[in-house]
């Protein structure tokens, strides 16, 4: 069921009108109910892997906890490959099949590679078979179109939930019930973000009360979340989707503004996915990990990756950097494990090189940096960059020297930028034709868009908005329900107004 769409209005009014109405017995049975009903909206018949993947997790962390030993290492390992192995077998069987066999044809063994392309295309299909999918023939044909909704998100929280239960930070959930619910629950069961259980679990044996701040709060990041998607990241897609489709029919200055709106572009859509399932649950009374925090006024790529998707960052930081070993075992081991962690990231996203490479870059972008800082120190030269994430306007750095924020700032936004290319294209070929089309461009040439200039003025006049609330930290007050109502039905009726309303799912769904 997607945000922007009838249906989950009407939803979202009769589950909290309902939620409110019942006690805590009957919350926890609606919140299911209803969770379950908006997954298999999606497709019925994938709620049995999501269905599996709670059964197995629930009864791996209640063994956990009560054995001793190294059984319990070896519970944990069980539970976690259950999860990879489900996700890996619906997202990058394809992916890893078809180039174990390109490689086994590059070793002059066409025999083994056909063998492996025939295997894994008939176990692929009899699988979907049993799932319902009749109309695909390969794993070849279009893989996002079958793979299970959300299924690398919840896979991630429900592994959190074991790894933390056998860490000893969290305890068995004995309620099946509520442990169903902390893997289902609506707001952020498709797209996170990806929550901790010592943050979420506790919350669904608690009794919230109707409070009208939160009701106020909650239904105004849903209002704003729901503009920057329909009105920003819809509108922009107009001439990302146009350019990026066929990027060798346009010349350097419409793919570089292409890439620049698609900067913006998923930005948007998937900040404001974040802020509708945040706002949608604090409606009822929970609290939702915050997941951007502005990160294209970020002053370096570290800073923003601390602003970014903060939910799976912070996931990748504590459950495969740290374990790793970290910064703590020698700086060539450093600079291996931030680019294990950003790899896995890019591979994370989707099984396709472009987003390996994405996730390469950014890992590059790290390593070098760390290498720069050293190299300045050694030659005497201090640099402080900014370690937290306030706002550039109360930081005492930026204060000192506004210039040199605003030319870090650029020179990140930059790199991030030129990363999207590679997140954004459909294949490494049309990367790399982009990014050569936009090194060599001229300014003498046209935008080819399917907008007119008022409409690309208008985009360009919502990204400048958009990065002046983020720039001052300007807040959506709420307090007063006089300047609430009106501030809702104007954010309400600007997104009716302006708002592109092609049913374009979310970009991170695909994921």
């Amino acid at each position: 069921m997607l945000f922007n769409s009838l249906q989950f209005l009407l939803f979202f009014i009769v589950v909290t009108l309902s939620y409110f109405s019942l006690k805590w017995q009957g919350r926890w049975i609606l919140l299911l109910v209803a969770s379950c009903y908006f997954y298999m909206v999606f497709k019925p018949a994938y709620f049995l892997i999501l269905l599996l993947t709670i059964v197995i997790d629930y009864i791996a962390g209640i063994w956990i906890e009560k054995t001793t030993g190294p059984a319990r290492k070896w519970l944990l390992i069980i539970s976690l490959i259950s999860n990879i192995g489900i996700l890996a077998f619906f997202k990058y069987l394809g992916f890893f099949t078809e180039n174990l066999s390109l490689l086994f044809e590059k070793l002059h063994m066409p025999g083994v590679a056909s063998e492996i392309m025939y295997q894994g295309n008939r176990l692929f299909i009899r699988v979907l078979r049993f799932f319902g999918q009749t109309g695909i023939q390969s794993f070849k044909e279009n893989v996002i179109s079958i793979l299970p909704v959300g299924l690398s998100f919840h896979t991630f929280q429900a592994m959190s939930y074991t790894i933390e239960v056998y860490r000893g930070n969290q305890k068995a959930e004995r309620h099946f019930g509520i442990y169903s619910l902390y893997v289902m629950f609506y707001p952020q069961l498709v797209a996170g973000p990806i929550e901790r259980p010592q943050n979420v679990l506790w919350q669904f044996h608690d009794y919230f009360k109707y409070d009208k701040e939160n009701v106020k709060a909650g239904l105004m990041q849903m209002a704003f979340g729901l503009f920057k998607k329909l009105v920003i990241a819809d509108r922009l897609a107009m001439l990302v989707d146009h350019t990026y489709g066929n990027p060798s029919a346009h010349n350097g200055l419409t793919l570089l503004v292409a890439t620049f709106f698609y900067t913006f572009q998923i930005y948007c859509d998937f900040s404001g996915y974040s802020d509708v399932a945040i706002g949608a649950a604090r409606v009822m009374g929970f609290t939702l990990m915050e997941n951007f925090r502005t990160p294209y006024i970020a002053q370096s790529v570290s800073e923003f990756w601390r602003r970014w998707h903060i939910s799976l960052s912070t996931w990748f930081r504590d459950y495969l950097y740290i374990p790793l070993g970290g910064n703590r075992k020698g700086e060539v081991r450093q600079y291996l494990n931030m680019l294990i962690v950003f790899l896995a990231s890019g591979l994370w996203h989707g099984p396709n090189w472009t987003y390996v490479i994405w996730g390469g870059l950014n890992g590059l972008y790290q390593v070098l940096a760390v290498l720069r800082d050293k190299l300045l120190s050694k030659l005497g030269f201090s640099r402080t960059p900014p370690s937290s994430v306030t706002s550039p306007v109360n930081d005492k750095e930026s204060r000192k020297s506004p210039v040199r924020a605003v030319i870090n700032t650029l020179i990140t936004f930059i790199l991030i930028m030129l990363t999207w290319v590679f997140f954004r294209a459909r294949s490494l070929s049309d990367a790399f034709l982009i990014l050569k089309r936009i090194g060599t461009l001229s300014f003498d040439n046209h935008i080819d868009s399917p907008m007119n200039s008022v409409e690309m003025g208008f985009s360009v006049l919502l990204i400048l908005f958009l990065l002046t609330k983020e720039y001052f930290y300007l807040t959506i007050p709420t307090r007063s329900t006089i300047r609430f109502a009106v501030l809702f039905v104007l954010i309400t009726f600007a997104t009716y107004l302006f708002g592109v309303f092609s049913s374009n799912q979310f970009i991170y769904f695909q994921f």
